[in-house]
């Protein structure tokens, strides 16, 4: 029955991990590669065999023209479920094309992915108020700034990837918006769209979490934390030099790559709690709300009384770390680690043999 359906989605991010766990499930795959990066889906990990897990390729001169009438109509015709990550959402770059344009029935909640973007309503920090969730204190006017903040502003150069500062104080501000204005990382109608923050220091972790209708069953399937550059060359520089550098090309937090990691297991039902919580907000202010994955990027900060989970961003689909799998907490649970492209596809497939197919997707 599962050959009967095709599980497709964008060239990037996380496109791998979706096309694993969707043929070990029994599933036909399909990438969807833009002209010049279709190598690792079309030669590297094209299905040969038992080798590969990336069964056809459709080839487009940009990602965006994923929305074209008879680019759908391949993916109708194959009878496609459409699994949005990320980079979907970047190359897109338009919601209400995603949410009344693109005719293939998606996994997830396609009405829930504009929340990444702090200008729609309701954005995610809806979400937190609504679920009661604390996050790092917002700033409307810099000159209230009165800790330690990360400003951040969408790049001039790329409007999918942020630039960071930090300020704490209105003069700390000015100086920043000086240099990054100097250095031509934003514009002016940039910066006055920035997000300012309080930093909170601690440690970060990604809480990835599933959550199935099908079952009404929240999961932990994993933990991660993230790698940038250059912030972590920044902070291998010895003291005497970072400040001068750090002023000369600024701070960046730009993904390269994710760690597994483990947390302490006496916050796991803290964790869990944020996760209820979350997923109960979404059904009230984004019906039908959450469906499959989502993470809470957190930082984890000390007692006394004890260790505090603060949320400071939501990735409302799949995330992008494959590597999450190496964690224990979907073992804990399924008796053996699955990843999240497996438990996607898991998800598919229940609700295929229990003709509820319309309850994971819209």
């Amino acid at each position: 029955m599962n050959k009967s359906y095709t599980i497709a989605v964008l060239g990037s991010h996380s496109a791998l991990d979706v096309c694993r766990g969707a043929k070990d499930e029994g599933f036909k795959t399909l990438v969807i590669v833009q002209k010049g990066r279709d190598k690792t889906y079309a030669k590297y990990y094209k299905s040969e065999n038992e080798l590969g897990c990336v069964d056809e390729v459709i080839e487009l001169a940009k990602f965006s023209d994923i929305l074209k009438p008879e680019v759908q109509k391949q993916l109708i015709k194959r009878n496609g479920i459409f699994i949005p990550h990320r980079s979907f959402e970047v190359y897109i770059n338009d919601y209400e094309a995603i949410e009344k344009k693109f005719k293939i029935p998606m996994f997830g909640n396609r009405f829930l992915l504009k929340v990444e973007e702090r200008g729609v309503k309701p954005n995610q920090y809806d979400l937190l108020d609504k679920a009661n969730i604390r996050y790092p204190k917002q700033f409307k006017d810099p000159k209230s700034i009165d800790r330690l903040c990360i400003v951040k502003v969408l790049e001039k150069m790329r409007g999918f990837e942020r630039a960071f500062f930090f300020a704490e104080s209105f003069k700390e501000y000015e100086i920043g918006v000086k240099q990054g204005l100097g250095l031509g990382r934003f514009t002016q109608e940039q910066i006055n769209q920035a997000v300012m923050e309080e930093f909170i220091v601690g440690v970060q972790v990604n809480f990835d979490f599933f959550y199935s209708p099908l079952n009404s069953r929240l999961e932990l399937i994993g933990t991660d934390t993230r790698r940038q550059t250059n912030i972590e060359g920044l902070t291998k520089l010895p003291a005497h030099y970072g400040e001068d550098v750090m002023k000369k090309i600024g701070v960046k937090y730009e993904e390269a790559g994710h760690i597994a990691v483990t947390v302490l297991e006496s916050l796991l039902e803290d964790a869990f709690s944020l996760g209820e919580k979350f997923v109960k907000a979404t059904k009230d202010l984004v019906p039908p709300g959450v469906i499959g994955p989502f993470a809470l990027q957190t930082v984890i900060t000390p007692g006394p009384p004890k260790k505090e989970i603060i949320v400071f961003d939501v990735s409302p689909r799949m995330p992008g770390s494959p590597g999450i799998f190496a964690t224990p907490y979907s073992g804990y649970l399924y008796g053996q680690n699955i990843s999240i492209g497996k438990r996607v596809a898991m998800e598919i497939k229940e609700a295929i043999q229990k003709g509820k197919l319309e309850k994971v997707l819209t």
